[in-house]
């Protein structure tokens, strides 16, 4: 392929049909309702079939998105999520989300598009939330978490919750890095 065709908005990795087929069928219905379509990234991912299936299986994919073992308020996880998304620079994540669940989840207009932003409204987030900001920049943008960013950090969330939501950034960022590598196209929601 040549560099101009590789510099397109196509995709670089095509996704499966949306006519799904069995097995990958049920394994879309473990994490779609009836009725909404597999986004194109999952399509994509899909075309290494034991691999999605296996992530399906355990548990790291599911309907509310990668491992969510419920231990955190919806909220919370989904502005981390954006924020990973906005520091990974996976605009295609980022619209999936705020397209389809991320006001249901409790975010507002207003801080969808504060979260954006580089230096958020300190008046639109509580400090836990603040101090998430903070960790998830730090962990995406230098894979660093400086003294006083663990300090803050530590005051809202235990040890636990750190290594959980760590490992959900790194999640969320290897998503930005296969939407990096595959192109896919926006989805119609």
């Amino acid at each position: 392929m040549s560099e101009a065709e590789l510099s397109t908005n196509a995709p670089r990795i095509e996704p499966i049909s949306p006519e799904l087929q069995e097995p990958l069928k049920s394994q879309m219905a473990k994490i779609f309702p009836e009725g909404l379509p597999a986004p194109s990234l999952y399509r994509t991912m899909a075309r290494n079939e034991s691999l999605f299936t296996d992530m399906i299986e355990r548990r790291i994919i599911g309907r509310t998105g990668l491992l969510d073992r419920k231990t955190f308020p919806t909220r919370l996880r989904e502005l981390l999520i954006l924020r990973t998304c906005v520091a990974a620079r996976n605009e295609y994540e980022f619209n999936l989300h705020v397209r389809t669940i991320s006001q249901v989840m409790g975010l507002t207009k207003p801080e969808i598009d504060d979260v954006k932003n580089p230096d958020v409204d300190q008046a639109l987030w509580a400090p836990r939330e603040l101090a998430l900001l903070a960790l998830i920049d730090g962990l995406v943008d230098n894979i660093e978490v400086k003294p006083a960013v663990f300090s803050n950090a530590r005051e809202h969330f235990s040890d636990e919750e750190l290594l959980e939501l760590t490992l959900l950034v790194g999640l969320y960022t290897a998503v930005s890095m296969v939407v990096a590598l595959a192109n896919p196209e926006k989805d119609p929601y």
